[in-house]
């Protein structure tokens, strides 16, 4: 059971979710059960967010693939929202360096650079709201 509160016209509500069956939904509003027919079914949510290390694993400079053309696309890693943006298009940037700082779930996040390279561009800035796996930055 899902509970939600409302602030409506300086009234409060609690609305309380006690059951979820294709379209129909059973609910209590401040103790008074209601059965409310939505207009479509609803969809389960597909995506679970999902947490991603900052800390990058660094690769043998020995071992790492040398690929001049190839193109390292940086994504969100949950949704949220840039705060800054630290690199410009054209910067140099090595493994582990700061690209930028995103707000997702009320904590601040820097987001690092996972390869070295040069910036190509930047898809974000400050205040975009982002999805989870939004590109916000190529590196070559």
């Amino acid at each position: 059971m899902k509970s939600y509160k409302f602030k409506i016209n300086n009234s409060d509500f609690t609305v309380d979710i006690t059951s979820a069956e294709d379209n129909i939904i059973d609910l209590e509003v401040n103790g008074t059960p209601f059965k409310v027919e939505m207009e479509k079914s609803l969809k389960p949510m597909t995506k679970t967010p999902r947490i991603v290390s900052t800390q990058s694993v660094t690769q043998n400079a020995k071992t790492a693939p040398v690929n001049s053309t190839s193109i390292s696309k940086v994504e969100a890693p949950l949704p949220g929202v840039i705060l800054s943006v630290s690199v410009k298009e054209g910067d140099t940037v090595k493994v582990g360096d700061k690209l930028m700082v995103m707000e997702a779930m009320k904590m601040e996040s820097d987001i690092l650079a996972e390869t070295a390279g040069t910036v190509k561009s930047i898809k974000v800035k400050p205040q975009d709201s982002v999805l989870q796996g939004d590109i916000l930055v190529e590196i070559a």
